[in-house]
């Protein structure tokens, strides 16, 4: 089933709520942006195309009563659907007369709650995007494909990339996690500004910090001049921070208040100078795991997944592994100074049949070795065996030791030409018993 055209705003500052609620409408394919504070929500607002409003009402700060008024006026066409766990009639009118749709008090069951969101989006006053379905290449921001999962993923960039609201995206190794980074930002509006691609994972712990907020001088021991970090450098633009789930606790505490203040102070620094950096974080990690062990902040977890985008492993969009490897085979053909390779028929449907556990990384493993090692076509003899079919392996019949030794003692011999001075040597045993057990 297709994600529908439908944009979910969910505002909540329970995120036990928030998981829900989207996981619910998930769940039935729409696409979701979360916040957690009424500041958030109207920051994706300006930057996104919002079909449908959910608020709650009590917030600390600015509440969800001041959210339904601010879309009524800046937003009149994006329809409004209140929940509260505190109901009462007049909050229900106060929110009817601010434009909302409806009403929804807490707790409320997952049929309600669709019931709910369905009958908004019918009732919506403004004109109908165009849902015609979008002309999409096979080959995005270096991205290749064309099956259906490959079309999603992109209609999920398309809707991000001119927003600066966080994104986290998850993935096993090799699914192409830093190329859809890649692609939100170079295909947005921020494109002109720098990104920055951080591994997290590739820094020793130590230094971490400094690498990303900066240093001034003598903040630590062989820190001799005052240094910029990467999301001073990634200001205006977008900092990648890969493998997030490596940062040590101490990382996560200040970058949990960079997302929070939107200001970043130097290592051993007093002052804090403001930034405007959307952060795109990844991770093949189970950070909901890693939440509930300790070892990864639960705050930091929901600001890091205001937008949640999974890219799929090769093996769930198998059509697209030949257009893969077609790039990869012209790509390498360049670099080594060949040309006019093709792929066999046998060799395409070795490729085709294979699960690629590494994913789009393996198979660019496999297609450079391959052109390394053929002449004029990639036939099944240049791929490494582990990607050709593997004969599954079969417990021998258990059987008595004599067997077994008269087995291996008529495998020496035939290996021998039968000079059983040569297999009594290699099995060492006199001539003697060797006959006594050949008889």
């Amino acid at each position: 089933m297709s994600i529908r055209k439908e944009n979910i705003l969910i505002v909540d500052d329970d995120y036990d709520m928030l998981e829900v609620l989207d996981r619910n409408l998930k769940k039935e394919n729409y696409h979701t942006y979360k916040a957690g504070s009424v500041m958030e929500a109207i920051d994706i607002l300006k930057h996104s195309s919002i079909d449908l409003l959910i608020t709650d009402l009590q917030m600390p700060g600015m509440n969800g009563m001041e959210l339904v008024k601010y879309v009524g006026d800046h937003y009149p066409e994006i329809p409004k659907l209140v929940i509260t766990g505190y109901p009462s009639i007049d909050n229900a009118l106060t929110a009817i007369k601010s434009g909302a749709l409806d009403y929804l008090p807490k707790p409320f069951t997952k049929t309600e709650l669709l019931t709910s969101v369905k009958k908004s989006l019918v009732n919506r006053t403004s004109v109908q995007k165009s849902t015609a379905p979008k002309e999409i290449s096979t080959n995005y921001a270096g991205m290749v494909g064309s099956s259906a999962k490959f079309e999603e993923l992109v209609d999920i960039i398309e809707r991000v990339k001119n927003n600066r609201a966080t994104i986290l995206i998850r993935g096993e190794s090799g699914t192409g996690k830093e190329l859809v980074a890649r692609a939100i930002h170079y295909k947005g509006s921020f494109a002109q500004n720098p990104f920055i691609a951080v591994n997290c994972g590739a820094i020793p712990e130590n230094l971490l910090e400094s690498e990303l907020f900066g240093s001034t001088k003598g903040a630590y021991t062989g820190a001799s001049e005052t240094r910029e970090g990467y999301f001073q450098a990634a200001n205006g633009g977008t900092i990648f921070l890969d493998e997030i789930g490596a940062a040590s606790l101490a990382v996560q505490v200040r970058l949990l208040r960079v997302l929070q203040e939107k200001e970043v102070r130097k290592l051993g620094g007093r002052n804090s100078e403001k930034i405007q950096v959307r952060v795109i974080a990844a991770t093949n990690s189970d950070l909901r795991e890693m939440v509930e062990k300790g070892t990864f902040r639960e705050d930091l977890y929901y600001r890091l997944n205001v937008v949640d985008i999974l890219t799929p492993p090769l093996r769930e969009r198998k059509e697209d592994i030949l257009p893969l490897a077609k790039t990869f085979l012209e790509k390498y053909q360049r670099d080594y100074g060949k040309s006019g390779l093709k792929l066999s028929d046998k060799t395409v449907e070795i490729l085709k049949r294979y699960n690629w556990p590494g994913n789009i990384r393996e198979l660019e493993n496999v297609i450079q070795r391959a052109i390394i090692m053929s002449e004029n076509e990639i036939l099944p003899k240049d791929l490494p065996a582990s990607v050709k079919y593997q004969v599954p392996t079969v417990d021998e019949e258990l059987v008595a030791l004599k067997e077994v030794e008269k087995k291996y003692i008529l495998k020496v011999l035939a290996a021998v030409d039968q000079n059983k001075s040569k297999a009594a040597e290699i099995l060492q045993i006199d001539r003697k018993t060797l006959r006594e057990k050949i008889k």
